[in-house]
């Protein structure tokens, strides 16, 4: 697949997850997820992807310090509704990473392990955008996306779509939005805040 090459140099979400090895999908239960894997499930990259992608990299670190983050042992929350400001998006994002589903999710072996429904929440009363709670220790972390710190993406979108739109903003519209993603991941340190 064709794709722009700063992706590659987006660092991966290294996860665990026992039923990977349970069921002999390697011995590790290591799970190594890129950007471009996520922008392939979502079907593009953009200001939300990228947001939820860094939401999930900084996210699982501030709460698993030095260790791997145990996929589908990770309850994920999200402040707004599926349809609000595109949140949905984000909670895809997060499931694919995380494991955690609403009701749609994988129910479990017979014994209810590696159970993964009920883990993902949408319209959360919470503090923060997203909120991550470990299941074995209950520690949990907020986090917030703040991509207005750096960048515009709706004037961006808007230059291209508007009704008086100039043939220049139509024609550069593809590299200046992916050049806005890039700003973001540049950016990090600056649109993700992690609340505990």
């Amino acid at each position: 697949m064709e794709y722009l090459a700063f992706f590659d140099d987006i660092e991966k979400i290294v996860v665990e997850d026992e039923l990977l090895s349970f069921l002999g999908v390697n011995q590790t239960g290591e799970i190594e997820f890129s950007y471009v894997d996520i922008v392939k499930s979502a079907g593009h990259s953009c200001g939300t992807v990228a947001g939820a992608y860094l939401i999930a990299l900084k996210g699982l670190k501030a709460l698993y310090g030095d260790e791997l983050p145990k996929r589908g042992d990770i309850k994920v929350e999200l402040k707004k509704e599926p349809r609000e400001d595109n949140a949905g998006v984000v909670g895809c994002v997060l499931s694919t990473i995380t494991g955690a589903t609403t009701d749609y999710g994988f129910g479990g072996i017979p014994t209810g392990k590696f159970n993964r429904r009920d883990l993902l929440f949408y319209g959360a009363d919470i503090d923060s955008d997203v909120r991550f709670t470990r299941l074995d220790t209950g520690d949990s972390v907020g986090v917030d996306y703040r991509a207005k710190r750096v960048v515009n993406p709706m004037e961006i979108l808007m230059s291209a779509i508007k009704p008086d739109a100039k043939e220049e903003d139509i024609k550069s519209f593809p590299t200046r939005f992916q050049d806005m993603v890039k700003t973001v991941f540049e950016n990090q340190d600056k649109v993700i805040d992690i609340i505990k």
